[in-house]
């Protein structure tokens, strides 16, 4: 533990943790065995931190990966917020108040996770993405970079998402889907780069999303077509 912390008398630490310069603690902190914080971290009145995890983790990367930019900005996790065992969380991540991270999860840099959110266990978020209030991100979910989830959105388990058209053949401006308030999608459900589904869309398990999807509505199948709308006159199945 380095000298240039001001570490208060609740700060409960487990063995073997590693706390590196600059690093803020709030009031009740506690971290688990084998964890490791890194320099800048902010860390928010009563977090808990499990064993085994890396936060405030520096990108890194090769030729082939796009830079991560030159953000100098810290990891900053406000208060109340629960992160369990194996979690790896990066730099310019701001992780809002009553956040729930399950145990291997994977947090890239510049990701903001709103107030109330839960990201589950094994889910990985990639750079550059958006979580907004009250957001369930279930188990082994894959929310790839650029996406904007906005408030109120559920994701099912092993939902997999895509911001890349050409897979890496040529050049792309790479976007992620972008889920509006309220839109729920389905366990195992694909959604291709740059879609939006709308407001208070169900998207059904297993479907594949391949183009924009309207609000107040339900899709399934591969690909994703509307079965049922909440807006249509006559309520009936939409064929």
């Amino acid at each position: 533990m380095s000298d240039n912390n001001s570490i208060p008398n609740s700060l409960i630490l487990g063995k073997n943790v590693v706390i590196e310069d600059n690093v803020h603690f709030g009031e009740n902190v506690t971290i688990g065995h084998n964890s490791v914080i890194l320099e800048g971290t902010y860390i928010g009145d009563n977090v808990s931190i499990g064993a085994n995890c890396v936060l405030g983790i520096r990108p890194g990367g090769n030729k082939k990966m796009r830079k991560p930019g030159d953000s100098v900005h810290s990891l900053h996790i406000y208060p109340n917020t629960k992160i369990g065992n194996l979690v790896s969380i990066y730099t310019a991540v701001v992780i809002h108040e009553n956040v729930f991270i399950g145990d291997h999860a994977s947090i890239r840099e510049n990701v903001s996770v709103g107030s109330g959110s839960v990201i589950g266990r094994g889910a990985m978020v990639e750079l550059n993405s958006q979580i907004g209030k009250n957001v369930t991100v279930q188990t082994l979910a894959y929310v790839t970079g650029d996406t904007i989830l906005e408030d109120n959105v559920f994701i099912g388990p092993c939902v997999s998402m895509s911001n890349d058209k050409y897979m890496g053949a040529k050049e792309f401006t790479l976007k992620g889907p972008h889920i509006k308030k309220g839109a729920k999608i389905g366990n195992n459900a694909s959604l291709l780069p740059g879609v939006t589904v709308g407001n208070n869309t169900i998207v059904g398990a297993g479907s594949v999303v391949t183009k924009d999807l309207d609000d107040n509505s339900t899709f399934a199948g591969v690909p994703a077509k509307m079965i049922t709308s909440q807006i249509s006159d006559n309520k009936e199945d939409i064929k």
